[in-house]
């Protein structure tokens, strides 16, 4: 996802007037596309799809199946279902990125997008961040620091580090309060 283009969300819902009206609340910040279907939806998605909002229950193919097809071909979106079915213990099993209820307002459709387009960029920063340190630990464990002083190469490598870091910092920021609960409830229900 490029910062001078908006992000691409695909909206899947089988009642076209949902998927319709969603898209129109959306457009103002994103690149809508709508699928009416799970088969539309798996010919629309694509890697150019940021954020995926998924209806469950559709007739042929359901939003469950989409999803898992989704996954399977590696396609890196963010996908949240945008449901009327209440969650079970299925839910445990499927790889959504966030799961929405609905009756859903505008605000929180933009606050799922938000959020998702938020970790997604936090993710990869924090990939990016532990390949250089990586990188920086396997130089320092089997140079000396003098000649780590003398390269160029290293010192670049520190300072994308460090630029990163305040990337990250930056990004961690930008996370609202209200969705550290939901980020970290497993780290607390683990512990007690």
């Amino acid at each position: 996802m490029s910062a001078s283009v908006a992000p691409i969300v695909l909206v899947v819902d089988d009642e076209s007037d949902v998927a319709d009206a969603y898209a129109a609340q959306l457009e103002e910040r994103y690149t809508v596309l709508t699928a009416y279907s799970g088969q539309e939806a798996l010919e629309t998605v694509d890697e150019t799809v940021d954020v995926v909002l998924l209806d469950r229950r559709m007739p042929g193919i359901s939003g469950d199946e989409v999803l898992s097809k989704v996954r399977e071909r590696g396609l890196d979106c963010r996908m949240a279902m945008v449901t009327a079915v209440d969650p079970d213990f299925d839910v445990i099993e499927m790889p959504f990125d966030d799961y929405v209820t609905k009756p859903v307002s505008r605000e929180e459709l933009f606050e799922t997008i938000e959020r998702l387009l938020t970790f997604r960029s936090y993710e990869a920063q924090f990939q990016q961040f532990y390949r250089i340190t990586t990188k920086l630990a396997t130089l320092r464990a089997n140079k000396s620091e003098a000649e780590l002083q003398r390269s160029d190469a290293f010192q670049q490598l520190v300072d994308q580090r460090d630029t990163l870091r305040a990337q990250l910092d930056e990004t961690l920021h930008s996370v609202d309060d209200a969705d550290f609960p939901a980020m970290f409830k497993e780290f607390q229900n683990g512990s007690e």
